[in-house]
């Protein structure tokens, strides 16, 4: 049987899934002289399992370095997995040819961080929101005109601003144009990249629930990049939390959130703000183990509080679904998951 050589393959039956991650890995070698001696090898990303559904937002947390943008400009088609699979909209996601990833752009875009870096200062608003459309066939230009203004309307702005350049709105407002530029392909996911953290505090709110009333309006499914639990509690349906490449535990926000089964989990709730003492309740100690040289054992070990011999010399255990849906990676998941905070830690 011939095989599709275009990105999103053959049909593939499935129920309501968008999208489906499995075993994603991203390895980068460094170093190495001519004869390729003293290569290492960056376990960016070391299989990843990741599910969205239709209407879903999936929170993906963690330190910096975790891995979790890593995977999103995987399934963005950006990056080439070392291996693994990736299924959008019941479609298998295969080669990385340009032409192909006009197909996939039009399935799944992007939100990106900062909002003053990643719109074009040379180019107005309108040209901004044009360009895709026209790469992608569309060349009516009163379709395109009344694309675009439709667009600044959902996202809080006015046609008659497109007009204008980048510098001459606020920081909230570019925000918006970034969320109108993902938008107005009309994709299927909107993976956002923490994209409140370049803001004030003032203007958070406004987009996040901006992105809120998008995602119900446009029937978007959206995988939401974070380090601020607060945000992803306030968005997200499922979290998975990663940690140093993998995923450590998964499962509904709630679940997450008020039963958290894994030390590091745990220790992110921990240190979230108290709103009243604007301080953490609690830090993770110590700093991310470098990915080039892991920790023997559980990777999260060293900084655990609750980590024993098995924990410092076996690896963490495979990602284990409970019948509620609840997934984590931890040896002591059970003792930790039932005593929640009040654990006593290991000697």
């Amino acid at each position: 049987m011939h095989e599709p050589q275009n990105m999103l393959g053959e049909r593939r039956p499935d129920d309501d899934l968008i999208l489906s991650v499995r075993d994603l890995a991203v390895h980068f070698p460094l170093g190495g002289g001519l004869l390729g001696r003293g290569k290492r090898m960056l376990r960016a990303v070391d299989g990843v399992d990741l599910k969205l559904k239709r209407g879903e937002c999936l929170g993906l947390v963690g330190e910096s370095g975790s891995g979790k943008s890593t995977v999103a400009l995987s399934i963005l088609g950006l990056l080439t997995p070392t291996r693994g699979r990736i299924v959008l909209d019941g479609q298998v996601v295969r080669s990385r040819q340009s032409g192909d990833r006009k197909a996939l752009a039009r399935t799944v875009q992007m939100v990106f961080q900062d909002p003053y870096a990643s719109l074009n200062p040379r180019q107005t608003v309108r040209r901004t929101l044009e360009d895709p459309l026209r790469v992608h066939g569309v060349t009516a230009r009163s379709e395109i005109e009344d694309r675009v203004a439709t667009m600044l309307r959902h996202v809080g702005l006015r046609p008659e601003q497109s007009g204008r350049y980048p510098h001459e709105f606020s920081g909230g407002q570019r925000q918006r144009i970034g969320i109108a530029r993902a938008l107005i392909l009309n994709p299927k996911i909107v993976i956002c990249d923490e994209p409140v953290s370049a803001l004030d505090v003032s203007i958070r709110a406004q987009i996040i629930n901006l992105l809120l009333e998008l995602k119900d309006t446009l029937g978007l499914s959206y995988i939401m990049i974070s380090h601020d639990l607060g945000v992803v509690e306030h968005m997200s349906d499922r979290v998975a939390v990663m940690y140093l490449g993998r995923i450590v535990e998964n499962g509904h926000w709630r679940e997450i959130f008020e039963r958290p089964a894994h030390p590091y989990t745990q220790a992110l709730i921990a240190a979230i703000p108290d709103p009243l003492h604007h301080a953490p309740l609690a830090t993770t100690g110590g700093d991310l183990p470098n990915p080039l040289n892991p920790p023997n054992g559980c990777a999260f070990s060293p900084r655990c509080r609750y980590a024993e011999a098995v924990c410092r010399s076996e690896p963490g255990p495979s990602l284990e679904t409970r019948a509620d849906g609840h997934a984590v990676r931890c040896w002591r998941a059970d003792e930790i998951g039932a005593a929640g905070l009040a654990l006593s830690p290991s000697p």
